[in-house]
């Protein structure tokens, strides 16, 4: 009920104001009431408040950039049809407008900055990475570089050794032969050197004549033997001049040339036994076979010696081809592994440089976002702020021209005039 009261009394007091204040009222009671100058003087008054505050308004526009909303205010402070409650209303909505806006800055250049700062620490962190992948992938390629020779010089180092092996074989098996074949010669040559030594034995020494084993006759020759009272038939014994001794016996009757006797003598004297030529001859045969025994023995000694460095060296060139197959596989390992840990790199590197272009990409769009509010946050803040300073002022000016001012002095007049 007070409100509602006290509602219609401001109404009526309006409407009051609004009468007194018309033009042809204030002239009349210049005329007739002692007080109307007085109340010319509050009517004066508020309209030096409003020019006051309109002149400041427009010094502060002057030399600054055009400003809509501080135009429209000006516009409305030019104006008499608009109170001054509803300017300061503009004016309160203008300054937190302003603060808003100011506000939105702040958290745009924090923001700005903020992002900036986090693009480029991921930007360094993204070079770097992939600066250290470019190295790596460098060292890789080396590496596979590198082992890629020395597989190559373990294989073919490998296939040389197996051809030394085999050629070492095949010199070793024809020693060999050759060694057979001296034994064998030497060993016949003794056996046909005491052929002749027993035989010259049974003509010279008989006592030291060694007769051939008999031979075994057969079951089938016994009987013939019993049955006829001779002896079986038996075949001659072969081999070098009749004595058995096979050994190269073709080679030496095709490369002997056979020599026709000489003639004999016109007349022969009565034969004697040389015994003194015989034993030069038995010693000569004797000197013969110890030479033959000592070529057999060398033979023998060379023969062992080749056997053993062949064994040995055919050790060592198994146990190195083992190691160098070992080798040649853990190379060929690593290489693979390489090649592997390349090709991830490479990956990674493409991964890093696409993401690393989409931080560029991005920055790029932060500097067109937030350069220029960067570069003019403060003077936009300075302006913002001598802005809101003016329309303070302003706002100052008029609150002291404020209606309800205006209709304290009216009342307070007319209870004089009452």
């Amino acid at each position: 009920m007070i409100v509602k009261t006290r509602a219609e009394e401001l109404s009526a007091l309006a409407d009051t104001i609004k009468v007194l204040n018309d033009d042809d009222a204030l002239e009349l009671f210049k005329k007739t009431l002692p007080g109307a100058s007085s109340f010319v003087q509050i009517e004066a008054t508020a309209r030096n408040m409003h020019a006051k505050a309109l002149t400041d308004l427009k010094m502060f526009m002057q030399n600054r950039p055009r400003n809509a909303k501080l135009e429209l205010l000006a516009l409305a402070l030019e104006g008499k049809k608009i109170g001054f409650d509803k300017v300061i209303k503009m004016i309160n909505d203008m300054v937190a407008t302003l603060k808003i806006e100011q506000a939105d800055d702040d958290a745009k250049k924090e923001y700005c900055g903020t992002e900036l700062d986090l693009a480029d620490d991921k930007k360094k962190s993204l070079e770097h990475t992939i600066s250290g992948l470019e190295t790596a992938i460098e060292n890789a390629k080396e590496a596979i570089a590198k082992l890629g020779e020395e597989i190559a010089a373990l294989t073919a180092g490998i296939k040389e050794l197996d051809k030394m092996v085999m050629e070492a074989t095949e010199q070793r098996k024809e020693e060999n032969e050759d060694f057979k074949e001296l034994m064998a010669s030497d060993t016949a040559a003794k056996e046909l050197l005491k052929f002749a030594k027993n035989r010259l034995n049974k003509f010279y020494n008989p006592k030291l004549y060694k007769a051939p084993p008999k031979t075994e006759l057969s079951r089938e020759d016994r009987i013939v033997e019993n049955m006829s009272g001779t002896a079986a038939p038996t075949e001659a014994p072969g081999g070098i001049a009749g004595t058995g001794i096979a050994v190269f016996s073709e080679v030496s009757n095709h490369n002997q040339e056979r020599v026709a006797p000489p003639p004999p003598p016109e007349t022969f004297g009565a034969y004697q036994k040389k015994s003194g030529d015989s034993m030069g001859v038995m010693a000569m045969i004797d000197l013969l076979m110890a030479d033959l025994d000592k070529e057999m023995t060398e033979a023998e000694t060379t023969e062992k010696d080749a056997q053993g460095d062949y064994e040995t060296a055919m050790k060592d060139a198994a146990d190195k081809r083992t190691t160098d197959s070992k080798l040649l596989s853990e190379k060929e390992g690593i290489k693979a592994e390489t090649e592997g840990d390349l090709e991830s790199k490479t990956e990674d590197k493409a991964s890093a440089g696409s993401e690393l272009m989409a931080t560029m990409k991005y920055i790029a769009s932060l500097h067109m976002e937030c350069d220029w509010l960067l570069k003019y946050f403060d003077v936009r803040k300075e302006a913002r702020a001598s802005e809101i300073d003016a329309l303070g002022k302003a706002k100052a000016v008029l609150s002291g021209a404020d209606y309800s001012f205006v209709q304290a002095k009216v009342q307070r007049f007319l209870r004089r005039s009452a």
